[in-house]
């Protein structure tokens, strides 16, 4: 049997990437300035965020931007914790948490 070589092998990060491209993002990673990495991890967290009210949207087009906040708040830290900080949570029906 022929043994995988650097360039087929599956990277640890990401299952469909190589690991020496892998290696190379590391790479750049290494490089960027503090200031730079926390742009990236800020830009990725709002993208993130983004996408969760999307979503959130999708399903409850009839909610309220104070209903989709709710909606987040439960995927984010949990329904117990959004009724416990946020009385008026009791007020939406079905409130999810992460799945």
């Amino acid at each position: 049997m022929p043994q995988p070589t650097s360039a087929s092998r599956v990277a640890i990060l990401s299952a469909d990437t190589t690991a020496d491209i892998e290696q190379r993002q590391v790479d750049v990673w290494r490089r960027l300035s503090p200031p730079e990495k926390l742009q990236i991890v800020s830009d990725t967290t709002r993208a993130v965020v983004n996408l969760s009210l999307a979503g959130i949207r999708r399903r409850h087009p009839e909610a309220s931007e104070r209903e989709c906040f709710l909606r987040l708040a439960a995927i984010l830290i949990g329904v117990d914790a959004v009724r416990r900080i946020y009385p008026d949570a009791a007020q939406v029906a079905d409130l999810r948490g992460p799945c």
